[in-house]
């Protein structure tokens, strides 16, 4: 094992946190492999052992990114996220074949998916926009993390304005998806967007409200003004 794995999990023991381990396993439906450590902290110390890898190969950090999502481990996986996405500035299109065998292989619960997507996926596909078209292909997947994928990547680019086209494609082919978290994924998109386009996910909520999941409404509508939500959860 790499003395820069080996540090990473020596620096996540050392700071568990009592109520984060005791609360952590309750924001999941399935069983986590997690230490216990607080968000901030975990980011301080991606941050502080990064500084060590600065001088390393993209392909190296690769790696041990692969290497730290490969251990199931909730917070390893915030490391990786984390590392991943200071690359941003050097992904080439060849990266995003990585990043979804990180997705389909490693990725087990929400938390992991998000961070991974709406940072180090969602640069990756504001930098190469035609790789939407493979998120649209997520859609169909069996996984539910890729399916949550196709959506959360989007997150940030949402909240710019930009590929509204393509957002509604994704919750077209989401729409009537069973999986709760899947339907969550989707809402939290439309919501992301609403911030640039109001009126145009207002109308595509108006349009669909009638087949589509409450949880998905709800989250798409939560930034909308009070008036607009009551005329979205009419029956």
């Amino acid at each position: 094992m790499n003395d820069i794995i080996l540090k990473v999990r020596e620096e996540l023991i050392a700071n568990i946190d009592s109520k984060t381990l005791e609360t952590g396993q309750r924001f999941f439906k399935e069983k986590i492999d997690f230490y216990g450590v607080t968000i901030p902290k975990v980011n301080k110390i991606a941050e502080q052992l990064f500084k060590e890898l600065v001088n390393e190969p993209k392909l190296k950090i690769w790696d041990y990114c692969e290497q730290l999502f490969q251990s199931g481990n909730l917070e390893e996986s915030f490391v990786a996220s984390h590392w991943s996405y200071k690359f941003e500035n050097q992904f080439t299109k060849e990266d995003f074949y990585l990043f979804e065998r990180w997705i389909k292989d490693y990725i087990n619960n929400w938390a992991s998916c998000d961070t991974l997507c709406n940072h180090t996926v969602g640069a990756f596909v504001e930098k190469f926009p035609e790789f939407i078209k493979e998120l649209k292909n997520f859609t169909s997947s069996e996984n539910r993390w890729v399916k949550r994928a196709a959506a959360v990547t989007l997150i940030i680019p949402a909240r710019k304005g930009l590929f509204l086209e393509h957002i509604f494609e994704i919750a077209d082919l989401l729409l009537l998806d069973p999986d709760d978290l899947v339907q969550k994924g989707y809402g939290w998109m439309l919501k992301a967007a609403s911030q640039a386009h109001q009126e145009e996910v207002f109308q595509y909520v108006m349009k669909n409200k009638g087949i589509m999941p409450r949880t998905s409404l709800r989250y798409a509508i939560e930034k909308m003004p009070e008036e607009m939500r009551k005329r979205a959860m009419e029956s």
